[in-house]
């Protein structure tokens, strides 16, 4: 297990924006924060570049452990970290690619290979779709953004690992459809509500109200969206076209899995979820798009609006590609391993289940190492 250092350093590149969506820095420059955490002896010209929207992972137990393993990572925290209130999925994508341009220059590394870990997963396709067929000018607001001048470089792989399909897709399976006024959350719908005990539909659910609670998650999807396109056109109509708006989305983890095991069935923990307590979590603090505006919703979070769609972006990229499914995460289940590796529209991709892993492998250490052969297996008979 080689010894491994860690280098904290920033990329900084100016951009002009209308108005400012981070809380610090200086107006006009972004700021992006990364680390390097590589064996002290390399000369390896590949390195892995983890990322996600809202940043955070440098210290996870799997991306140290491909470094402990050998292999050189970047962690690149994106302008938005630890905030998603107004992140906007089209400036993640510029940021990584600043990142990846510095590795380049700063380092020396050849070849990239995106490491793509839960919902930095649809953030690394979508980076590589427009990377390889740019096409993006404006975001779903309507704000110029032109991806197609930035010249992004194009990865050599992606490994997806215990990832999702993407942000909006996974909030719409998560979101409560038993909230039907927005204006009113907590007056909902007893014959949608999976946490009201007198819900005439108890689990394990037939698929006529499994297929009904999934079409009124997606309608109330689309009604926030009407709502804040809506209110976006109203504000440019009044001479205010920068003026935003932040709202609350109450109800977002209420997802038939978390109290139906046998719904999308594995190795997960029965009625639980990654934050918890399902009914507890749906009204927290911290649940998928609880803060939000009306420009980061259509970007990261609407249904019919976003870019980053995970599989749309899937099927659209030509690099190789490695789906890790673990087997027990209470995050991303097994669907959205296999809804990803499907989605990818070419042969060049290969499907792994780690048995019994969690989402962090906090809960099983143990399981690391069998994940990390997994991937240096795959780096090694892939690219050499």
């Amino acid at each position: 297990m080689a010894e491994i250092v860690r280098e904290p350093y920033a990329v900084v590149y100016r951009e002009e924006s209308g108005f400012k969506d981070v809380y610090g820095g200086a107006g006009g420059h972004v700021f992006v924060e990364c680390m390097r955490i590589a064996p002290a002896a390399s000369s390896s010209k590949r390195v892995i570049v983890f990322s996600h929207p809202v940043g955070g992972g440098s210290f996870l137990p799997l991306v140290t452990a491909l470094a402990k393993a050998g292999h050189p990572v970047i962690y690149v925290n994106p302008r938005y970290r630890g905030n998603d209130s107004a992140l906007i999925m089209e400036k993640c994508v510029a940021d990584l690619g600043a990142a990846l341009k510095d590795a380049k220059t700063r380092f020396g590394y050849e070849q990239i290979i995106l490491g793509g870990w839960s919902g930095g997963g649809s953030l690394s396709l979508f980076y590589q779709d427009q990377a390889e067929t740019p096409t993006i000018t404006h975001t779903p607001a309507g704000d110029a953004y032109d991806l197609t001048a930035m010249d992004l470089p194009q990865v050599d792989g992606i490994m997806l690992l215990a990832a999702h399909i993407s942000r909006a897709m996974t909030l719409t399976e998560w979101i409560d459809p038993s909230i039907t006024d927005e204006a009113r959350p907590f007056d909902r719908d007893p014959d949608l509500d999976i946490y009201n005990p007198a819900n005439p539909s108890q689990p394990p659910y037939d698929d006529a109200f499994v297929a009904r609670f999934r079409a009124a998650q997606v309608a109330r999807n689309r009604r926030i969206t009407a709502w804040a396109q809506s209110e976006l056109a109203a504000l440019k109509a009044a001479g205010e076209p920068h003026a935003e708006r932040a709202f609350v989305v109450h109800g977002t983890m209420a997802d038939v899995r978390w109290t139906d095991p046998t719904q999308d069935p594995s190795d997960r923990r029965p009625y639980e979820c990654y934050l918890g307590v399902p009914k507890v979590a749906n009204d927290g603090p911290v649940g998928l798009a609880r803060f939000t505006t009306l420009r980061s919703w259509l970007s990261q979070w609407g249904y019919d609006t976003t870019n980053a769609t995970g599989l749309g972006n899937a099927a659209r990229i030509s690099c190789p590609v490695l789906v890790i499914n673990n087997t027990a995460d209470l995050a991303c289940t097994p669907s959205h391993a296999r809804r990803l590796f499907e989605a990818v529209g070419h042969d060049r991709k290969e499907y792994r289940d780690i048995a019994g892993a969690d989402h962090y492998y906090i809960e099983r250490p143990d399981l690391l190492p069998e994940a990390v052969a997994t991937c240096s297996d795959w780096l090694a008979s892939t690219f050499g």
